[in-house]
C-alpha cells in the first residue's frame, strides 16, 4: 500500500478522457461529455467488484460514513457503537451528525469485540460501525447477527480493507452498507474520495440524493435544478477526475493485493525470528488484503524494547499505542471535549448539559493488546534492500 505506488499510463488515459470532454462535474452536460461518465462507471464497476447491487461515490471516506449515517436516519439523541481502535474519521462522522459515539474493546483480530458490542447496546443505540482495520476482517458475521437480533443496521467501515473478504465474500457487503476511503495512502487512491455500497435500492436512492443537495435525479425537461427534493441534503459529490483515477486503480486492486500478500509473507518470516512473537488472529487469513503486518510481543515493555532496536536499525514499526490518529486513549481532543462551537456542542447540549464524558481508561483490554502490538505497512513494491534491512533489524532485536 498505497495505490500511488502503481500509478501509470492507465490512470493518465482515464484522466485524459475527462480533459478531452472538458466536463469535470459528474452530472449534466450530456452533449459535451459525449457519453463519458467516469464517476458513474466507477460506481458500477465497484459495486460489481464487491458483489452488491449499488455503489455511491462521495468526496471522502469520512463523507461516506456521514452520508451512510444520515441516510439511515441517525441523528441527535442516538448512540452509534464503534471500536476504540480506528481512524478518527469514524467517530468524527458520528459526532458531526449529532449522535454519540460509544466505543467497544477490540479482540485478537484487532477489530471490534462482539462480546463487548453486546454489552454496549442500549435503547439509544441506532447503528453499529465495525471497522475492518489494517486490511483484515472483524468478526463481521457474528457482529451482523448481534445487530440483527437488536434490529440495528451495520455500517462496515472498510476504509483500510478494500478487496479483503471472508469466505470469498467482499468486506463491505455483509452489513446494511459498507464505506470505503480512497485518500492518498489507501490501497487504491483517487487523491481524495470515498464510496458507500449497499444491496438496498431505497437506501441507495437516499444516499444518492443526500450527497447532491437532496436532488432526486429524476430526468426533467428543465435540466439540473428542476428536480424534486424529498429532504435537505449536502454536497459530497465526487468529480469526474477522481472517478477516472478510481477506474484505473480498481482494475489494479487484485494485483496490488497479490503483491502485498507475497511481500507480507517475506516480512513475516523476517520478524518471526524475534523470541515470543505472535501474530494477529484472522477471521479468514486467505481473505486478508495484506496491507499491514501486525505482530505482538508478550508484554508492552518487551514491545517497546524491540521497537527501539528496530528504529535504531532504520526499520522501526508503527506503535499504535502511542498513535494519536487511531487509538482511543490518545484522542486528546475527544477526551478533552474540544470543540470550536461556543456552546460546547456536540459535547454540551442546547440546555448546557454535558452529553458525554470519555474516560481514557475505559478500554483496558484494548490497551493491554495495543501495548504489545507492532505494525509494519506492507508496500506493493518491496525492494530486496528494504527487506534485508528489516531482517537485519529483527535479527538484532532477537538478541535482546
Amino acid at each position: 500500500m498505497p495505490g500511488f505506488e502503481v500509478f501509470g499510463d492507465e490512470e493518465k488515459k482515464e484522466a485524459l478522457e475527462v480533459f478531452d470532454t472538458g466536463v469535470l462535474f459528474r452530472y449534466e452536460f450530456t452533449e459535451q461529455r459525449r457519453g463519458v461518465y467516469k464517476v458513474r462507471e466507477f460506481e458500477e464497476n465497484y459495486a460489481r467488484y464487491c458483489g452488491v447491487s449499488h455503489a455511491q461515490a462521495v468526496t471522502s471516506g469520512t463523507a461516506a460514513l456521514k452520508v451512510a449515517l444520515v441516510a439511515l436516519g441517525v441523528g441527535p439523541g442516538d448512540e452509534v457503537i464503534t471500536q476504540g481502535f480506528t481512524f478518527v474519521a469514524t467517530w468524527e462522522a458520528i459526532l458531526d451528525i449529532g449522535a454519540v459515539p460509544v466505543f467497544t474493546e477490540i479482540d485478537e483480530t484487532l477489530n471490534m469485540d462482539p462480546a463487548d458490542l453486546e454489552r454496549k447496546i442500549t435503547p439509544k443505540t441506532r447503528a453499529v460501525i465495525p471497522v475492518h482495520m489494517m486490511g483484515a476482517a472483524a468478526r463481521i458475521e457474528e457482529i451482523q447477527q448481534i445487530a440483527a437480533r437488536h434490529g440495528l443496521p451495520v455500517i462496515e467501515d472498510t476504509a483500510q480493507s478494500p478487496g479483503a473478504s471472508v469466505n470469498g465474500r467482499k468486506l463491505g457487503s455483509f452489513g446494511t452498507c459498507g464505506t470505503f476511503s480512497f485518500d492518498p495512502v489507501k490501497t487504491i487512491t483517487t487523491g481524495e474520495g470515498g464510496m458507500v455500497i449497499t444491496n438496498d435500492s431505497e437506501l441507495w436512492r437516499t444516499l444518492s440524493e443526500y450527497q447532491d443537495h437532496g436532488h432526486d435525479h429524476v430526468p426533467n425537461p428543465g435540466g439540473r435544478g428542476g428536480e424534486g427534493r424529498r429532504f435537505i441534503g449536502f454536497n459530497f459529490r465526487m468529480m469526474e477526475l477522481q472517478g477516472a483515477l478510481g477506474l484505473a486503480q480498481l482494475a489494479k486492486l487484485d494485483g496490488i493485493i497479490a503483491a502485498q500478500k507475497n511481500n507480507k509473507a517475506r516480512m513475516r518470516e523476517a520478524v518471526a525470528v524475534i523470541p515470543g512473537v505472535t501474530f494477529r488472529q484472522y477471521v479468514d487469513e486467505a481473505g486478508d488484503s495484506a496491507t499491514f503486518l501486525s505482530f505482538l510481543l508478550p508484554e508492552a515493555a518487551r514491545a517497546k524494547a524491540v521497537n527501539a532496536v528496530l528504529r535504531e536499525k532504520g526499520a522501526g514499526a508503527v506503535y499504535f499505542a502511542e498513535n494519536t490518529w487511531h487509538y482511543y486513549p490518545q484522542w486528546e481532543h475527544l477526551l478533552g471535549s474540544a470543540t470550536l462551537a461556543r456552546s460546547g456542542w456536540p459535547f454540551i447540549d442546547g440546555h448546557g448539559r454535558r452529553r458525554v464524558i470519555y474516560d481514557p481508561q475505559a478500554l483496558p483490554k484494548s490497551a493491554e493488546m495495543m501495548g504489545r502490538t507492532l505494525v509494519y505497512q506492507v508496500p506493493v513494491k518491496l525492494s530486496d534492500e528494504r527487506l534485508a534491512q528489516i531482517a537485519a533489524a529483527a535479527q538484532a532485536a532477537a538478541l535482546l
